[in-house]
């Protein structure tokens, strides 16, 4: 019997750290392989779990655990490490999945208003959500656009704002110029359809459009921020161009979770850029939507 029970501990260990390590490499049946993806850095948890399990099962093979809790720490430990920037940014970005049901729209306008960004991205806009948004923001971002359901507000003047086809058959993502004092700066706010198992297949095929589109574009320097409903451990940000880098593998720390917004468990919402130095990375808790902003500072 105590042979039984160390074999199971040992192959419940190792099933563990095979799923922590390799989780992007289990086939993507129906969506599993996404949503396993998402929930990769909570796999975390079993580790404590199964070592009480073999604990009280008295087995001789309870250090075991230590092996999945190794390679834990080797994937996803560094998410915990402070990467403290001592550049001080002089252009902030905020963005922010309004809510398409927020009933107090004003309120969250209030909250990004708060943050004393330069550029504000917006998702999900609806007609209050836009006047709400217009008339918080309206006087210290007097430059704004819109497309469909996405919207930026900015500090500086925009210009050549384009559609980006994500495949939809509706707008769901624009392109912008923003004329900075530091020069000019290619901005794109996007909203990817429902990490849902029914809808992954166009969530990854909006995805890939969206890649295509930065990958051709040829701007010295750009900022891509909203909601990807790709989760930050998701194997579909491969699909991305790796000049696209996350704001947060160069600073800040933690996990930034952004979904739900009460109890975040997943980050849904980005901000990626290239030819920008990134110092500082945050999430923020905003009032009537259900999902927490995300916030970066650039040395432009």
């Amino acid at each position: 019997m105590r042979r039984v029970r160390d074999v199971v501990i040992v192959a419940a260990a190792g099933g563990l750290a095979l799923s922590i390590a390799g989780h992007t490499m289990i086939p993507d049946i129906a969506g599993a392989g996404t949503l396993l993806d998402s929930a990769a850095p909570w796999l975390g948890l079993m580790i404590p779990l199964l070592l009480v399990a073999g604990l009280v099962l008295q087995a001789r093979t309870t250090l075991a655990m230590l092996i999945p809790a190794l390679v834990w720490c080797l994937v996803f430990g560094a998410n915990l490490l402070p990467h403290a920037s001592a550049a001080t940014g002089n252009m902030r970005v905020v963005s922010q999945n309004l809510y398409a049901s927020n009933d107090n729209p004003a309120a969250t306008a209030a909250d990004l208003a708060a943050t004393n960004a330069d550029v504000v991205g917006v998702q999900e806009l609806t007609d209050p959500g836009r006047r709400a948004i217009a008339t918080v923001l309206g006087d210290d971002h007097p430059h704004h656009a819109t497309i469909g359901t996405v919207g930026v507000w900015s500090r500086y003047p925009i210009t050549e704002v384009d559609r980006v086809d994500l495949g939809l058959g509706w707008t769901r993502a624009l392109r912008a110029r923003l004329h900075t004092p530091h020069g000019p700066i290619e901005v794109y706010v996007v909203h990817l359809p429902s990490l849902r198992p029914e809808s992954i297949d166009q969530r990854n095929q909006a995805l890939d459009e969206l890649a295509d589109a930065l990958r051709t574009d040829n701007s010295s320097r750009a900022i891509v921020l909203g909601d990807f409903n790709t989760a930050s451990s998701d194997r579909a940000m491969q699909r991305l161009p790796s000049k696209a880098r996350a704001v947060r593998q160069d600073t800040g720390s933690g996990f930034g979770f952004t979904w739900p917004a009460r109890f975040p468990l997943v980050r849904l919402d980005h901000i990626l850029q290239w030819g920008l130095h990134p110092t500082d990375t945050n999430t923020i808790h905003t009032r009537g939507t259900d999902h927490r902003a995300v916030l970066a500072d650039f040395t432009a």
